[in-house]
């Protein structure tokens, strides 16, 4: 039997003992989590220093070694999500809707588990225990696989997560690494339908897409970040400059980064050099449009390509447009209904961009890196969803549940 058949088992029986815990016992469990990473925290920055190592052996760039990197500061970051979950209500059962029929049957709709999560992943070490947490929180199993380029970190992580699970009430079983991180098993993964009840791919835009188009387990798709800024003719100058610094540079590995700035032609004419001039000395290397090519000769003229693509990097595509209605249309284009921002003081062009960008997060005045579980206050998120069904945004707790009906009735009969 294959380890991804035998884990899966494990996660799929220790659903059936979950159910039954406490909501004081999850988070007594969450707490030991929390408790145990700090206490290992050498441990876990030793193992994570090996995929370092090897990521950079292998040539990749700063930005996406940075996806990688674990420290104290951030490791204590996950502890502290882990505390701040402990502190939010158990989703699971709870009422939603009750409804009493004429023939007397009392119907009650009723918060549930979804079961066994998949989770498929690429880089960011901190998706195991974010995962991990939110999963134990609602009663669910985990069965997580992530990339080859953090296995020494995931490993390591998950034996934190089972010693602190030992000392609780809660199965150890209930997460699973899969450390076979081949493409074969991967897609043995996707077509797990006798133990997965949903699959969660978390990555960039190619992940993602195989996920969608060849799993037969119900998806819960996660979207590449293609953010936009748009700079509206009234924004206030210094303002915009700071959102846009903050949302490219602030940590341009991350989905929630923009990779596009707009910038009404207005606008441009006062303040486009200032914009570009600190982009330039803040490291970031610029595509930009025929209008501003003619201002600055030096930068890479920017093609089809560079609207479309997710960079991750410090790399930064910036546009003019003609107003609220061509910047809309470009971001609904070429956006990845991730998240999306205006910049500007009037009233009416934040309602029409509102109503009519079509994305999971918008902003106005605001930077887009704020698309966050633990920004929005959820403790952590097992990813943001860029799709319409079940969930949309940063998937917090709630996202992790389902609903069933449950009946109660005095010996009625249907006729």
């Amino acid at each position: 039997m294959s380890e991804l058949i035998t884990k899966a088992k494990k996660a799929k029986r220790a659903v059936t003992d979950l159910i039954t815990k406490s909501i004081s016992q999850k988070n007594q469990a969450l707490q030991f989590i929390a408790d145990q990473l700090i206490q290992d925290t050498p441990y876990i920055l030793q193992e994570n220093k090996r995929d370092i190592e090897h990521a950079q052996a292998a040539g990749l760039h700063d930005s996406l070694v940075d996806r990688l990197i674990l420290n104290e500061q951030r490791i204590k970051d996950m502890a502290e999500a882990l505390e701040q979950l402990t502190f939010l209500p158990d989703p699971t059962g709870n009422v939603l809707e009750t409804l009493k029929r004429p023939n007397g049957l009392m119907i009650e709709k009723v918060t549930v588990p979804l079961g066994v999560i998949g989770m498929i992943y690429e880089a960011r070490p901190n998706v195991t225990v974010d995962a991990s947490s939110l999963c134990l929180k609602t009663g669910n199993a985990v069965l997580l696989r992530g990339s080859s380029s953090a296995i020494h970190s995931n490993k390591a992580l998950v034996s934190v997560i089972h010693k602190a699970l030992e000392k609780s009430d809660l199965p150890t079983d209930s997460v699973q690494l899969i450390e076979d991180t081949s493409r074969d098993t991967a897609a043995q993964l996707f077509k797990l339908n006798e133990y997965l009840d949903v699959l969660i791919p978390r990555g960039g835009k190619a992940l993602i897409q195989a996920v969608v188009e060849h799993a037969s387990v119900p998806v819960l798709e996660t979207g590449a970040g293609n953010c936009h800024v748009f700079i509206d003719e009234s924004a206030d100058p210094q303002m915009a400059i700071d959102i846009v610094l903050n949302a490219k540079t602030q940590r341009p590995s991350v989905c929630n980064s923009i990779e596009t700035v707009l910038v009404d032609e207005a606008w441009a004419k006062e303040h486009i050099k200032e914009l570009v001039e600190i982009l330039i000395e803040r490291g970031v290397e610029l595509r930009v449009d025929q209008n501003i090519h003619e201002l600055f000769p030096s930068l890479f003229l920017a093609t089809e390509e560079d609207w479309q693509t997710e960079y991750l990097n410090y790399i930064l595509a910036i546009k003019t447009v003609r107003g609220t209605t061509e910047a809309i249309e470009h971001i609904n284009q070429y956006g990845s209904k991730h998240s999306e921002a205006i910049i500007t003081e009037s009233e009416e062009n934040v309602r029409f961009f509102f109503q009519l960008v079509d994305a999971a997060a918008l902003y106005h005045n605001a930077s887009t890196r704020f698309t966050d579980g633990f920004e929005f206050g959820f403790g952590a998120e097992i990813g943001i969803s860029t799709q319409k069904l079940h969930a949309r945004g940063p998937m917090g707790l709630p996202a992790l549940t389902s609903s069933k009906y449950i009946i109660k009735g005095k010996g009625q009969i249907r006729e």
